[in-house]
């Protein structure tokens, strides 16, 4: 009950930011962390709870960001054989939710296909995954515009009291907009870890023999975890292209998914609010550092960090606090009568 009270505290505290942060450029940085902690939330679902290193989870960050571009943008295709597809422009509502859709049935493909093997034949199938969307993206130039991008990408609408129907085309607007879907994947997330779906991940995480040999259909759970990280990871590359309202195949880049696994690892995998933290340090780093150092010197400092965490919290940040905590609520028990003491176990 204290977690819940201390999390709704949190985020009323940064539902607030936009009224007392005049800064656009202190919120354009906020609603690009909070996308890439939303995809770092769906990966932490596999890299922290089944064990699984997926290099190719931006594969789905950018199916949501084309697919949601496409259909809110309209396209015409050549089928080839005289046929052309004409799609015209739908709600941009929708075409996000179908930017999910259809990043949740890539993930269940790709869920099917791939948790057939296991150790590093899973991690090249995956990043080679991820270079075939990436190469589709770049030369299907009848469809995704190739290197030229798509461009003016509808933004997102949303009916306002007092309003009616407004387009969120401000900072603040967006900003509230991915502060509330980053809250909903992080309450799905919970759930899942939560519940009887989330120990079975968990036990085949620890010993996928043992937990096998309980009954425990470790592919059926491995790929529902991997449908529900590519939804949601979707559902952050929706977020980010009708934010920025244009999109080209360096959405597939690798070095996005590298970004994920940092915020991931150095957060604390396995934790709820593991990508979170690590989400908001190193997803704000880089443009702090702007100000102060050279690039050749944010990027060092940017990696020291990184070992440093690494080399003294290995097992993550939220983990580190919750023992340095625990120590002091400890400490701090023992000048409590006896029986208020139970209470901070």
């Amino acid at each position: 009950m204290i977690q819940k009270i201390f999390g709704a505290l949190v985020v009323l505290g940064f539902a607030t930011l936009p009224f007392w942060m005049n800064d656009p450029y202190i919120l354009g940085l906020l609603i690009l962390a909070g996308i890439f902690i939303i995809a770092a939330i769906s990966l932490n679902l596999l890299l922290g709870y089944t064990g699984q290193l997926s290099l190719g989870h931006v594969a789905f960050f950018g199916i949501g960001a084309y697919t949601s571009a496409l259909l809110s943008s309209g396209f015409d295709v050549d089928l080839g054989f005289g046929t052309t597809l004409v799609v015209a422009p739908k709600p941009v509502w929708l075409s996000f939710l179908a930017g999910i859709v259809m990043a949740a049935l890539f993930g269940w493909l790709v869920g099917r296909l791939a948790f057939r093997v296991r150790g590093a034949y899973f991690v090249i199938l995956t990043v080679s995954f991820a270079q075939v969307m990436r190469l589709i993206a770049l030369n299907w130039v009848d469809l995704t515009e190739g290197p030229m991008a798509i461009n003016n990408i509808p933004a997102f609408t949303l009916w306002l009291p007092g309003l009616g129907v407004t387009t969120l085309t401000s900072k603040a607007q967006n900003y509230w907009l991915i502060l509330a879907v980053a809250v909903i994947s992080f309450v799905l997330v919970a759930h899942i870890v939560h519940s009887r779906v989330g120990r079975a991940l968990i036990a085949l995480r620890e010993n996928e023999g043992l937990a096998r040999s309980v009954g425990i259909p470790v592919t059926h759970y491995l790929v529902l975890s991997t449908i529900v990280a590519a939804a949601i990871a979707g559902a952050s590359g929706g977020l980010y292209t009708h934010y920025v309202r244009i999109v080209d195949p360096d959405v597939f880049m690798f070095i996005y998914t590298v970004t994920m696994i940092i915020m991931v690892v150095t957060g604390g995998k396995g934790t709820l609010s593991g990508p979170v933290i690590g989400g908001l340090i190193f997803g704000l780093m880089p443009e702090v550092l702007r100000d102060y150092a050279r690039p050749e010197v944010q990027w060092i400092i940017y990696g020291v960090a990184i070992v440093l965490i690494i080399m003294f919290v290995p097992n993550g940040i939220v983990p580190a606090l919750e023992k340095i905590w625990l120590r002091i609520s400890a400490f701090g028990a023992r000048f409590l009568p006896e029986r208020l003491r139970p209470r901070l176990s």
